[in-house]
């Protein structure tokens, strides 16, 4: 099925530029209005967003749709993807949405759109969604004596924080702990650092000053060097970065060295097969995963099932399979005890739990494994399909052949952006080098041919 619209994770692109433009953002609301909108109940939409710019422009437009689909609209205003999956189910409400692209630039945005469960909507779902996109709107607006409201709604951060809160065990408390937490001047820069602070951490913040502009920018888990920093200066126990939604994280020992999300994966999958809360005898994460971590697991007899990439579909597996932990490398870790999607700062507190139950350091918790050598490489293609090229196909299959059973070959077109992503990884560093370097050598030619 060929994607119009939507990616791996909701619509997304740079502001004021086709689809994320105030037109479709409005045409969004009214085609999920449209769907959603089913019995005679009161229909209401929760709308949050994070620090950009474009964040104003599109939730206006939104609104818009939504209340001309006569829906009511609760606008939560800055406050992570997490939350907004919570409180969509919550509010009792028919739709979540949230106005994000994660860790990307301020320029980019992007719409993410969750259902009255909480769980992000499914492929079929969202080809709905495109499908009314296309059509004349005329036919799904509400009449007029059916039109929407739309208020702000103030202090349900108040509820998330209360509900991070929760995930921590009982017995269990931040006290003697400090905790350097890198905000990446986005929708977690309220409700992260005064969540650490009410659970009895010392807290010292950065990436807090966000000014529409300035999110991921040289901060967040994409960019942790400031963090790095910041936990050598204060001498902080552990560094927490979060990303421009706060729904990933990337941890910083008290040596500055960072933990990856294979690492916490490895760590919590551990600690809850230990306590027997793991469920599905394993974990769920993506093709992008080290091969270390699957031969961790396996010699803890827990197994690791592969997705494609996207957090979406890592929750799929979950759901189908009686899974409870997964996610991906880049730090998008899912509890499903807890919540519907990626939580950044759940997933931090359940290394915090293991560090303050078996007093060891954070690095000693954090280093289960040694990753394998894995290297990843980004090909940008203006147009055409280089992966169907001959040349390219008989490339792939020579170097999968030599990996063999010594390691692992993934080459996917990027779900965001006009990339084709190149990764191999086993044990020996100079021939992945090698062979990654031939396969982005022989598309990036392909491409040249064809533009």
């Amino acid at each position: 099925m060929t994607r119009r619209y939507f990616g791996t994770d909701g619509i997304r692109g740079q502001s004021n530029i086709h689809p994320m433009t105030p037109d479709i953002a409005m045409r969004v609301g009214i085609a999920c209005g449209k769907l959603f909108r089913r019995g005679e109940h009161r229909h209401r939409v929760v709308i949050g967003k994070d620090t950009r710019l474009s964040g104003y422009m599109l939730e206006n437009a939104l609104v818009a749709g939504f209340t001309a689909a006569g829906l009511d609209v609760f606008l939560l205003g800055p406050i992570p993807t997490p939350a907004v999956a919570m409180l969509t189910r919550s509010l009792r409400a028919d739709i979540g949405v949230m106005i994000s692209a994660s860790h990307n630039p301020f320029a980019d945005n992007g719409i993410k759109l969750f259902g009255p469960d909480g769980y992000k909507l499914s492929d079929e779902i969202e080809g709905k969604i495109e499908d009314l996109l296309e059509q004349d709107i005329t036919g799904q607006l509400a009449p007029p004596t059916q039109i929407g409201r739309a208020k702000r709604v103030e202090g349900d951060i108040y509820r998330y924080i209360e509900f991070v809160k929760r995930t921590l065990p009982r017995d269990v408390t931040l006290h003697g702990l400090r905790v350097a937490i890198d905000c990446a001047n986005g929708a977690a820069y309220k409700v992260a650092p005064l969540a650490l602070w009410e659970l009895g951490a010392e807290v010292v913040t950065i990436g807090n000053e966000p000014n529409g502009t300035n999110i991921n920018l040289d901060c967040g888990s994409t960019h942790p060097s400031a963090l790095q920093k910041k936990v050598h200066e204060v001498r902080a126990d552990i560094g927490i970065a979060l990303d421009g939604d706060a729904d990933r994280v990337i941890i910083v020992d008290e040596h500055g060295t960072i933990v990856d999300g294979d690492q916490l994966m490895a760590v919590i999958a551990e600690t809850w097969a230990n306590d027997e809360l793991l469920t599905g005898s394993g974990i769920v994460a993506t093709v992008m995963s080290n091969l270390g971590l699957e031969r961790f697991l396996s010699g803890k007899g827990l197994s690791l099932a592969r997705t494609k990439v996207g957090d979406r579909y890592v929750v799929e597996h979950m759901r189908q399979n009686n899974f409870n932990v997964g996610g991906e490398q880049s730090g998008h870790i899912v509890l499903s005890d807890f919540g519907t999607t990626g939580d950044g700062l759940v997933a931090a507190l359940q290394v915090l739990s293991a560090v303050k139950r078996t007093g060891k350091t954070v690095s000693e918790i954090c280093h289960r494994f040694e990753p394998v050598p894995q290297l990843l490489r980004n090909v940008r293609y203006a147009g055409g399909k280089p992966l169907e090229n001959d040349s390219v196909k008989q490339a792939i299959a020579d170097a999968e052949s030599e990996l063999a059973k010594k390691g692992r070959l993934v080459i996917r077109p990027s779900g965001t952006e006009p990339l084709i992503r190149v990764m191999a990884e086993g044990d020996d560093r100079s021939q992945i080098e090698r062979i990654v370097n031939d396969l982005v050598g022989i598309i990036g030619s392909v491409r040249s041919e064809a533009a």
